[in-house]
């Protein structure tokens, strides 16, 4: 059952780094294990194949064990593939969580632009066909949290 939705949920922020720079932290599993969970969460890589048709697997852990996840007791596992890199420019990833709950099916698609600035670069992720059990307000935080781990990683 695909239960996405013609939603788009979207974050961005500057960042003071270069968009090469930026771009390959996207690519480096060891970086994305870094920085991509939300505030509260850990990652594991479970695999990784940063190129087009490739993908990767992956779990966010929350730290606080009271908060459900959507594939088990406290944590998100789930799938990507790379469907465009456009190096330094544009990364589309195509997302499906590992869930029983049909809230969280189908394949939802996050684009991630990055727009040279005076100050550095611009990211812009747009996710797409949101599956309707992900709260708005909640998905667009963490994606910030995300872009805030990002830059301090980074700078």
């Amino acid at each position: 059952m695909d239960n996405t939705s013609a939603r788009i949920d979207s974050a961005s922020l500057l960042i003071n780094a270069s968009a090469p720079v930026i771009y390959h932290a996207f690519l480096n599993p060891g970086a994305v294990a870094a920085w991509r969970p939300p505030s509260g969460m850990t990652c594991k890589v479970y695999s990784f194949d940063p190129r087009v048709g490739g993908g990767y697997r992956m779990a966010f852990r929350y730290r606080d064990e009271a908060i459900a996840g959507k594939t088990s007791k406290n944590e998100d596992v789930f799938e990507g593939k790379f469907v465009q890199l456009i190096p330094d420019i544009l990364i589309v990833e195509e997302v499906v969580f590992e869930s029983e709950d049909p809230a969280f099916s189908g394949t939802m698609t996050i684009s991630t632009r990055f727009i040279p600035d005076k100050k550095g670069t611009l990211v812009l992720v747009e996710a797409s066909n949101v599956p309707s059990g992900i709260d708005p307000k909640d998905h667009h935080d963490g994606m910030l949290s995300s872009l805030q781990n990002l830059a301090a990683f980074l700078e």
